[in-house]
């Protein structure tokens, strides 16, 4: 069979690649690069309000679960850098050497994915600028937000794409762990909150600071940003894996400054916020009442530089990828002029994210659209987990990178948390049908 073939070709080491050549040394700010383009895509407003309200309803008894998660996204994305670094192969290329089936699943999915999430990072992007500045409907900001956005994936390359990420991560990190320190946290408490607890009624919460922060389909396209970055061969090993752990780390610091913030300005005061996005916006009324109209329209600055990060992050990842799922399927190689940034694979799914989910601010969503947005999206983080296990402990990867005891255990509980998060997930999607058809 085709995948057969195709898994044997993956098997055989590539011209030129030598996963024992001597590893590059880090010098300087070398060491940043696509860890933190990964961190600040997958860290959107949506998990933004999920640790707000974990920090508004438990206090400081889910810290742990932030700790761990950070740990966790460390481990997966190290392993789809790794895989590509030492094999010199893309992370779809590994997929479709396990077989049709990575096919089948990722396909619709990416197309249906890309399709719901265009108009959900539009919106999300607009909603603090609707708010700062309402000269605008939201749908126009939406649609404004989405135009620009693909003009800066459009006609830069990857290095605009990361400066970008850089500045929106620098934005975020001063306004939200400045916050924090502005509500003087109850350092006792904090460090109660690393004793791993789950409080009564906070099972889904835990899941989602573990497992479903900074967790999207971006972590996979770590792999596709080393290439751009020019980090395609083993040497670099050291410094991807110093790169993601920086980033990460960032991403960690980021997201407990949030929860710090949810426990001491919503917790201590009795406050609650909506699920969605605009919860965060009532979070920036509260700051203004508190603090003033300065800290209130800097969490709305904050907002909008952890959406719009996001927003770039996918528009330039996400495409990546469908252009090297869309280019293998036509047997053409992994950095083919068509499936790079500005081929014409690459832009096509790039006029897919901007342009036709514009529709979706005209029309409610098709219920069709929301169950099977849900499902598959619940189900990519497994997948994920699960394939590198399996890519990282078998001859589709070189020995000296594959993976040791530790990590194996790592993703293994990555895997079993991302399964019975996504089936939380499937579920409350059940449940949006279901409600939305009894109107």
């Amino acid at each position: 069979m085709a995948h057969e073939k195709f898994a044997d070709k993956a098997r055989r080491p590539l011209p030129g690649i030598d996963p024992d050549e001597p590893l590059e040394k880090v010098s300087g700010w070398k060491v940043v690069g696509p860890g933190l383009v990964v961190a600040a895509t997958g860290v959107g407003a949506a998990d933004l309000v999920a640790t707000l309200t974990a920090g508004s309803r438990f206090g400081y008894g889910l810290l742990w679960a932030v700790v761990l998660g950070t740990v966790l996204k460390i481990i997966l994305v190290e392993g789809a850098g790794r895989y590509s670094l030492a094999t010199g192969r893309t992370i779809f290329e590994g997929w479709r050497s396990l077989g049709k089936w990575t096919t089948v699943y990722f396909g619709p999915y990416i197309i249906i994915w890309g399709f719901v999430y265009g108009a959900t990072a539009m919106s999300s992007a607009a909603l603090p600028l609707a708010a700062l500045f309402p000269v605008l409907p939201l749908w126009a900001w939406a649609v404004l937000m989405g135009l620009l956005g693909f003009a800066m994936v459009w006609f830069g390359r990857y290095a605009v794409v990361e400066k970008i990420a850089a500045l929106m991560v620098g934005i975020m990190f001063v306004v939200v762990v400045g916050l924090a320190v502005l509500t003087v946290p109850n350092i006792p408490e904090m460090l109660r909150g690393f004793v791993p607890l789950i409080p009564e009624g906070g099972v889904v919460y835990t899941l989602a600071l573990a497992g479903g922060i900074g967790g999207t389909i971006t972590l996979a396209a770590y792999g596709y940003w080393l290439r751009e970055k020019g980090w395609y061969r083993p040497g670099w090993m050291r410094v991807m894996q110093l790169d993601n752990a920086a980033a990460y780390t960032v991403t960690g610091i980021f997201v407990v400054a949030m929860l710090v913030v949810g426990v001491e300005v919503l917790y201590s005061a009795g406050y609650a916020i909506s699920a969605g996005d605009e919860g965060l916006l009532e979070l920036g009324e509260i700051l203004k009442d508190r603090y003033g109209d300065v800290i209130g329209t800097a969490f709305l600055v904050g907002f909008w530089a952890a959406s719009f990060s996001s927003l770039i992050g996918v528009w330039s990842g996400v495409s990546l990828m469908f252009a090297d799922f869309w280019g293998n399927l036509r047997e053409k190689p992994s950095g083919h002029p068509d499936t790079i940034t500005g081929g014409k694979y690459f832009r096509f799914y790039l006029l897919w994210l901007t342009f036709p989910p514009m529709l979706l601010f005209l029309l409610d969503r098709p219920v069709f659209l929301i169950l099977l947005y849900g499902v598959l999206g619940a189900l990519f983080m497994p997948f994920l987990a699960i394939t590198l296990v399996w890519l990282l402990n078998t001859d589709r990867t070189p020995r000296r990178w594959r993976n040791g005891a530790f990590t194996n255990v790592a993703l293994a509980l990555c895997a079993v948390l991302f399964i019975v998060l996504g089936l939380y997930q499937a579920w409350d999607t059940l449940q949006d049908v279901v409600a939305w058809f009894r109107g």
